[in-house]
């Protein structure tokens, strides 16, 4: 039985049925011709999201991406070490004493894995010249666009396939992405510190969110189809992503369309006031969806229904 024989089998009510009414929904979205962005949150790389994320954007189901800059970085550090990576399995029994242990050996800790310093220093590295060049002739450039480089002109060796990584796949494709707040991110942190030692000698060599935002503003309207958003958690990737629509449609005083496809999938819950959990009838008062909008909210671990979405649109 294959996936999508064992869905149409299975999953009918709850979170299950609203999977399988997702995917159906989707997949007639872009089989007519729609775009889709995925936006990601949380640990989606370190979990290897890439593996179904990947072919999905290989395939042309994924159309451009909005991700935290965790999520942007720590694919391309699986990219080059998941063979270096730890299975914490007993995640939930560890003390503090376990934790200091782990941070004494150079293992950051993600829930049930551990990701090695050594990772970071190694991107680092390659990434420093580009830097540094940037710096000297006043370049600037979006953060996904020193990674790109990075992989398709770098010299480092790939521990994984890279068809089973989401940034990988996107670099082939030169896949637009939108990373709003990447200081907030383990490279955004290195950038700073080579700033502050004068390694570096500018920090705005890396784009900022406002023109992150100018630049999700041209993308939208750059095609006249259809639009769709994916959401995948929510805090400001999700956000950030969405809020594109309200901007041009009343601050720029532009008639763009609004959303034309909503899914999210998320265990936030709306009664503690997140826009995390809140629900997709919440977000036509903001303008950014309409009545007719198809909406779907699947409240589940991502780690287990992304993949499941993605490979049911094949």
């Amino acid at each position: 039985m294959d996936i999508g024989d064992f869905v149409s089998e299975h999953f009918h009510h709850f979170n299950a049925g609203e999977l399988s009414r997702c995917a159906s929904s989707l997949k007639e979205f872009l089989d007519e011709g729609g775009r889709l962005i995925v936006t990601l949150a949380g640990a989606m790389s370190t979990a290897q999201i890439g593996r179904s994320l990947g072919p999905a954007i290989k395939s042309q189901k994924v159309h451009a991406i909005c991700c935290t800059g965790a999520n942007l970085e720590e694919d391309i550090f699986n990219l080059v070490a998941r063979s270096k990576y730890e299975e914490i399995l007993d995640w939930r029994q560890l003390s503090p004493a376990d934790e200091e242990r782990l941070r004494n050996r150079g293992m950051n800790r993600v829930t049930d894995v551990a990701l090695p310093e050594d990772v970071f220093r190694e991107i680092e590295g390659g990434l420093m010249s580009l830097w540094q060049d940037a710096s000297e002739v006043g370049d600037r450039r979006f953060p996904h666009e020193y990674l790109y480089d990075l992989l398709i002109h770098g010299e480092s060796e790939f521990d994984i396939d890279p068809e089973k990584s989401w940034l990988a796949c996107a670099a082939d494709a030169n896949l637009p992405i939108f990373t709003p707040g990447w200081e907030d991110s383990t490279l955004g942190n290195i950038l700073a510190a080579r700033v502050l030692d004068r390694t570096v000698k500018d920090s705005s060599i890396i784009k900022g969110g406002l023109e992150a935002m100018q630049a999700l503003a041209d993308w939208y309207r750059e095609d006249d189809s259809p639009t769709g958003i994916l959401q995948v958690g929510g805090g400001i990737a999700g956000d950030f992503a969405i809020s594109v629509v309200p901007m041009l449609r009343q601050d720029v005083g532009l008639d763009v369309p609004r959303w034309a496809w909503f899914g999210q999938i998320s265990e936030s819950r709306p009664s503690y006031g997140g826009y995390s959990g809140a629900p997709p009838n919440e977000k036509i008062s903001w303008d950014k969806l309409d009545v007719s909008t198809p909406k779907f909210v699947i409240e589940s671990d991502a780690t287990i229904v992304l993949p499941l979405l993605l490979s049911l649109l094949e």
